[in-house]
């Protein structure tokens, strides 16, 4: 595929998924704003549980919810399923043309398993339905009927999920794999239980027959978790923009802290929204807070710069022949590398020059992030990251 127009399909898949992901995401906090802020008040209509007043835009909104079905419907029905079925084709159209197109380059890392690109393609798509049919298993086991219960069983699936990508894929590609999952589970649930369980209890009431409240209990238990895992994967989805995050030795555990904190941070809003106060809502902020901390303590954390405290540290000339070898087939003025026609954010190190203006870049992405060269295509060993970062650290001596 031609290389600009690779790009400019990535460029519009992209902003497609933004948009379709926003509208997602707003109509999904919109309605569990909505849902944990109703209250009963006098004069409410028959089986209405909860009423809403809303102000926005120099106009007022009244909004009622029943908690099965009115007892006749309008001539207009509005539903919101649209948004999660883009978010994801959109995703998945991605996941497609950036990973697993190049996948020598995004996907595989030969120092983690040395895959062929159909094994790995393969793998990244079965993990995907795995996924979706594992949770859903849960959700309809016993062990679905205890809220508790059932969020450890999700938080065990997407950890496991993350140690396994960990250990197949690059980093890059683990990450975005254990975000293309999870966002697989939330479309699922709207496609085939949330929609198809508020058109049955349509169907019911159009039939005159009473619908079942199970089918929104049912609804109601997949938004929420929808709710929950939204702000982690967003966080996932953009993680290959920071290589601390996936490139660390124990990245499967930042996942994990990256869980914790989201939900954190959602159950705040949750909590407020249904009108929590004091000590309802005092712990949740101040405790993510900390989480954040931890994770950025966590996943700085450069092992190899006390392994080499004692060693000799190289000469400029050295450095340079490692960055030339390594690094010059994208990063030069004449890449060799048939993915690039220019070095990548104008980034060239042709020269020691070059290279020592570029020493933050060099100790960020290829010391402590691993995250190049890309797919360590050139094979860049630990120790040559390790010596670069002591002669960055040390002032780069001649």
């Amino acid at each position: 595929m031609d290389i600009l127009f690779q790009d400019w399909i990535n460029l519009i898949l992209r902003w497609a998924h933004l948009i379709t992901g926003i509208a997602w995401i707003g109509s999904s906090f919109y309605f569990v704003w909505l849902d944990l802020s109703l209250r009963k008040r006098p004069g409410m209509d028959e089986g209405v549980y909860g009423e809403a007043w809303m102000v926005h835009g120099g106009g007022f909104y009244h909004v009622n919810k029943w908690m099965v079905a009115p007892k006749s419907m309008p001539p207009e029905l509005h539903w919101f399923k649209y948004e999660a079925y883009f978010t994801w084709l959109t995703g998945f159209a991605l996941l497609v043309t950036m990973y697993y197109w190049s996948a020598e380059s995004y996907l595989i890392d030969p120092n983690v398993m040395p895959l062929g690109k159909w094994d790995a393609i393969l793998i990244g798509l079965a993990s995907l339905f795995a996924g979706w049919v594992i949770y859903d298993l849960m959700c309809k086991s016993p062990i679905g009927q205890s809220t508790g219960k059932l969020a450890i069983g999700v938080f065990i699936l997407a950890m496991v999920a993350a140690y396994g990508f960990t250990h197949v894929f690059s980093g890059r590609g683990a990450f975005i794999h254990v975000g293309a999952m999870l966002g697989t589970i939330m479309a699922a649930n709207v496609f085939r239980i949330i929609i198809p369980n508020q058109k049955k209890v349509v169907a019911s009431l159009m039939a005159g027959e009473k619908p079942d409240p199970a089918l929104g209990l049912q609804a109601k238990q997949r938004s929420t978790h929808n709710n929950y895992l939204t702000l982690p994967v967003l966080l996932m989805m953009i993680s290959n923009h920071y290589s601390m995050l996936f490139s660390h030795d124990q990245s499967w555990l930042i996942v994990g802290l990256i869980l914790i904190i989201g939900g954190l941070v959602r159950h705040f809003f949750n909590t407020r929204n249904a009108g929590g106060s004091g000590k309802a809502i005092a712990w949740q902020l101040p405790s993510a807070a900390v989480g954040m901390a931890i994770l950025a303590m966590f996943a700085s954390y450069d092992p190899d710069a006390a392994k080499l405290a004692d060693q000799e540290i190289i000469t400029g000339d050295h450095a340079l022949a490692i960055v030339q070898t390594r690094c010059t087939a994208c990063h030069s003025a004449n890449p060799t590398d048939e993915g690039f026609d220019e070095a990548p954010m104008g980034v060239m190190f042709d020269d020691i020059a070059q290279v020592k203006a570029n020493a933050q870049r060099v100790l960020a992405q290829a010391v402590i992030g691993r995250a190049m060269p890309l797919g360590n295509m050139t094979e860049m060993t630990d120790e040559e990251r390790g010596q670069l970062g002591q002669w960055i650290r040390a002032g780069m001596p001649e």
